[in-house]
């Protein structure tokens, strides 16, 4: 029996956990759901507990039947910009606060302004959503006194595993604040902030180990005690490494409760709405992207008692779907464009259950077009294959609706989840990333565009002005206006 490695993500619905052969073979999988999601008006928890017993039960399920020792080595990802504070025993001293809450809207502004030539050094703008001014919020609240100390998802989830605080990844850390080109934590704009450097965990590229697997973990995950974890990195980026778009160029959308894109450049992009950031290639270089409030988020939430195969099969039948809708998840749009304020709506779409369904997946497919005009103008080279993962790729119909508005082919990878790039990272040896990623990812399928109108026709789009789709190639009159905004 051949070496394994295993791969975890942490969602925001669930647990899941694959394990891949050398060849990038799924051997077995895992997955487990999460019990409680707290969302009200602008905030977003979850109970770290129940990732852990979540992730635990994910494990044990995949490794049923397989000896553990097999698994030569582990990786996590999680939410980017989810926190948690955990006492001097590594205990969560209260809820986590998720990728999505924008309770941190002045401290977002505080931050920004502080550390204004650092941001623009590095080429985004703070928002409420990410880590650093949750950091802040949780510790004008009283949150961070005596030992207690900050952790991200995946961190939480590591030092759980090995038994004692790790390090935390550059992906996970950069809407913490890490200055990516030095490696470190900005300790002037912390001082500012009055933080101190302490509460952050060391900072480590993906691919680091941090420790191995202890006794009591191995006994709750099933795991082999002393199988080394390695330090892992988001979910997009996982997702990114899952789908082997790691080459200049290339690019990956991951189409989970909520879009994101990431892709691969030898420079630094620098983005003057702030949208767009980029994470280090474990290889060298850089993987800018940016991370919609839109997603398959929405299907789950407004249609929780649909036959999403009837509706799916209904809703190929109305191209274009009447009215306009912006479906998101949450409060606010991160990307394409920054809106802090945003919420979702529809205009003019009838209440039919398949019209609405209809709507939603175009709305998100012309958000991710809409998404790789931006990085164009930014001066991404965005000329490369196009990958699509996420749950979302798991809908035929859809993939093919958004081959067509992209007009472009996507190809789609044996294994769509981010968990396949965590085991992809746990398997590479240092500086090896894409070729490993070359040789374990397989392409399923490529989805050519139809060659019709509809939802295949085209857009236009300058940033922060709203273009009608009737005026761009191959779209029909009646197609409704794109609203964009700040």
């Amino acid at each position: 029996m051949g070496d394994l490695w295993a791969g975890v993500d942490i969602g925001t619905q669930s647990a899941r956990v694959v394990l891949l052969n050398e060849t990038g073979q799924q051997v077995a999988a895992g997955f487990a759901a999460l019990g409680t999601d707290h969302r009200m008006a602008t905030r977003h928890e979850q109970d770290p507990d129940e990732w852990w017993d979540a992730a635990c039960a994910a494990s044990r399920q995949a490794l049923d039947g397989i000896a553990p020792e097999r698994v030569r080595a582990l990786a996590i990802c999680g939410t980017s910009g989810t926190v948690l504070v955990v006492d001097h025993a590594g205990r969560p001293t209260g809820p986590a606060v998720m990728y999505d809450d924008s309770r941190a809207r002045d401290e977002a502004e505080c931050v920004q302004q502080v550390g204004a030539d650092l941001w623009d050094r590095l080429g985004y703008r703070i928002q409420a959503s990410w880590g650093l001014p949750k950091v802040l919020w949780l510790a004008r609240h009283g949150e961070l006194t005596g030992a207690r100390r900050i952790e991200h998802q995946a961190d939480h989830l590591a030092a759980r595993l090995v038994g004692h605080p790790v390090a935390t990844d550059t992906g996970h850390a950069l809407k913490t604040g890490a200055d990516l080109t030095k490696l470190s934590w900005p300790t002037d704009v912390l001082d500012k902030l009055s933080l101190d450097p302490a509460v952050l965990p060391d900072l480590v590229v993906p691919g680091t180990p941090l420790g191995t697997v202890s006794q009591s973990a191995a006994q709750a995950c099933g795991l082999a005690a002393g199988t080394p974890v390695l330090a892992g990195t988001t979910d997009s980026c996982a997702a990114q490494i899952g789908a082997g778009a790691l080459r200049p160029g290339s690019w990956n959308s991951v189409l989970g409760t909520t879009l994101a894109i990431k892709g691969v450049s030898t420079e630094l992009l620098r983005d003057p709405e702030g949208s767009v950031y980029s994470h280090l290639h474990p290889d060298g270089g850089w993987l800018p992207g940016g991370a919609s409030s839109v997603g398959a988020g929405v299907l789950s939430r407004d249609f929780p008692a649909g036959d999403l195969d009837r509706l799916t099969a209904a809703a190929a039948a109305v191209e274009p779907a009447p009215g306009v809708t912006y479906p998101l998840v949450g409060h606010g749009e991160r990307f394409p464009f920054r809106a802090t304020a945003a919420e979702g709506f529809q205009l003019g779409v009838p209440d039919d259950e398949a019209v609405r369904f209809a709507a939603v997946l175009q709305a998100v497919a012309f958000t991710e077009r809409l998404a790789y005009v931006a990085l164009a103008e930014i001066g991404a080279d965005v000329s490369g294959r196009l990958t699509a993962t996420g749950g979302g790729s798991r809908n035929g119909y859809w993939n093919q609706l958004r081959a067509d508005v992209m007009k472009r082919p996507v190809s789609l990878p044996a294994h769509v989840e981010a968990a396949a790039g965590m085991a992809i990272l746990a398997a590479a040896p240092a500086g090896e990333l894409t070729a490993t990623a070359e040789a374990m990812v397989r392409i399923r399928e490529v989805v050519e565009p139809r060659g019709r109108t509809g939802p295949a026709g085209s857009t236009t789009r300058t940033r922060g002005s709203s273009t009608s789709c009737a005026a761009a190639t191959g779209c029909p009159p009646h197609w409704p206006r794109r609203l964009s905004g700040r």
